[in-house]
């Protein structure tokens, strides 16, 4: 890419499309095309169409979709599977019959099964059966890396497809009903904090910049209360708080802070091209490219280092009549350390700059 390339960035104000951005401007890159999901539908396809063709963006960050956590997977998976496969087929068609230079496509390692030998290599994908929880996002993710793979065979394009492991970073969602483990523990965390000190006030400040359910700042203390305790934020008689976290804490989870998938995903369109992924072999197959950091903690550990970060003084209530999710789920990150690739940034310093980031955003 040069360093005024029109790049399309898909998903800009996202927790990965936004550090791509700042990645990118941080480098030098000034020729940006973006638009919000007000000013485009990508599930639209006509939208998009008529966007590739008057824009012509000449590289596409293809960071835009829907995600969530359990929670959100289990509930809206007619939803998962029908907005994924739209953006990916409207963006990856379009970037062909414009002329898009080179495209990177971003998923998720929830595409590996779930009894996946771990750590997963990227040979693994579709050897065995997917995880039932989040199914339709994994097959939505694995038919965008076969569009990619498909389109460079048959059209000779340069698509590329990224893995990443589970992200946290800055602009996270930290909705209690969709939101991923780690941002999810966070808020619980504080929110327990704040009612275990009696600081309303910091209570109502945190519900007026993000509402649960209807319920924000100007809401009643009984209102307030009884949706904390949906969401397994519970005060009890006597005042002391507890917090549920869903499932039994076994799950060993591995965790990479946003804006360093963010790097790894523009050293991939700086130095990487589909010819370096392609194996020797008649068939061309798993192409796609982990992103992680190699190291795993359980959700049982994740929650206590949360709650001693934040300050939590209450129980941590596991709750074992939840979904665990895959039991395990460690990616290999040989590929991209081959690349030239590596990680920095551990668990224990990301929680804190999430948790800074969270509180002062």
């Amino acid at each position: 890419m040069e360093k005024n390339s029109k790049i399309y960035v898909a998903g800009h104000l996202g927790l990965v499309g936004s550090a791509i951005l700042k990645n990118l401007r941080a480098k030098g890159y000034t020729n940006f095309v973006l638009r919000s999901i007000d000013e485009l539908d990508l599930t639209n396809q006509q939208a998009v169409n008529d966007f590739f063709e008057n824009e012509k963006p000449e590289y596409v960050f293809l960071a835009a979709a829907k995600v969530g956590g359990i929670m959100a997977n289990s509930i809206y998976r007619a939803q998962f599977i029908y907005e994924n496969l739209m953006i990916e087929n409207n963006i990856i068609h379009c970037s062909w019959k414009t002329g898009v230079k080179k495209l990177l496509f971003l998923g998720s390692t929830c595409i590996y099964p779930r009894e996946a030998p771990q750590p997963m290599n990227e040979a693994t994908l579709l050897t065995s059966p997917l995880e039932y929880t989040n199914e339709p996002y994994a097959i939505a993710k694995i038919a965008g890396i076969k569009m990619c793979e498909s389109y460079n065979l048959q059209y000779g394009t340069n698509y590329l497809s990224v893995m990443p492991t589970n992200l946290y970073g800055p602009n996270d969602n930290f909705n209690l009903e969709t939101s991923h483990v780690l941002p999810a523990l966070i808020r619980k965390a504080y929110l327990g904090k704040c009612l275990e000190n009696n600081n309303w006030n910091s209570i109502r400040m945190d519900l007026t910049k993000r509402p649960v359910e209807g319920v924000n700042g100007d809401s009643s203390n009984s209102e307030i209360l009884s949706k904390l305790e949906k969401f397994g934020i519970i005060q009890s008689e006597n005042n002391a708080v507890s917090v549920v976290v869903w499932g039994t804490g076994i799950p060993m989870r591995e965790f990479l802070w946003s804006e360093e998938m963010a790097d790894a995903c523009v050293f991939v369109m700086e130095n990487v091209n589909f010819k370096d992924v392609t194996p020797k072999a008649p068939e061309v197959r798993n192409t796609h490219i982990n992103i992680g950091t190699g190291k795993e903690i359980s959700i049982y550990n994740l929650a206590n280092l949360i709650k001693g970060i934040i300050g939590l003084r209450g129980e941590l209530i596991f709750d074992a009549t939840k979904p665990d999710g895959t039991l395990l789920k460690l990616t290999d990150p040989s590929k991209i350390h081959s690349l030239g690739w590596h990680h920095k940034i551990e668990i224990e310093e990301g929680v804190k700059k999430l948790y800074d980031w969270y509180i002062y955003s």
